[in-house]
């Protein structure tokens, strides 16, 4: 998403976090790292985070990647405002978790590509 809004010339505050914390400081598997290189993205240098209540006053969108994570995410909101804010990445549909086969990173990264660009599109005019 970082890449693309800066492709846009769009002045978004993008971040990333994870709803548990067994990853918490550590980078990017290293095979999301080599997919997105391959695509011209560097993403090395990501840290894990885990998401924060604090994130539902600082981001006016909350993307997330699967129904556990929406789960998850809108059991922390502290209202109906803040739940307002978080939707599936990808509309109604789930991306897949890539972990257990290799060849699915590839598939994901496209998948996740094009989510990004929709919420661009939807999302640019405000």
């Amino acid at each position: 998403m970082q890449h693309l809004v800066e492709e846009a010339g769009l002045d978004w505050q993008i971040d990333s976090a994870g709803t548990g914390n067994w990853h918490v400081g550590e980078g990017p598997d290293r095979r999301s790292v080599r997919t997105a290189r391959n695509h011209g993205i560097d993403i090395s240098k990501q840290v894990c985070r885990q998401f924060r209540k604090s994130d539902f006053t600082e981001f006016d969108l909350i993307l997330v990647m699967d129904k556990f994570n929406l789960s998850d995410v809108l059991a922390m909101a502290p209202n109906d405002q803040a739940a307002n804010k978080v939707k599936l990445i990808l509309g109604n549909h789930e991306v897949p978790d890539p972990y257990y086969d290799d060849s699915q990173f590839e598939p994901v990264f496209e998948l996740i590509e094009g989510g990004c660009k929709d919420i661009i599109k939807q999302f640019r005019q405000y």
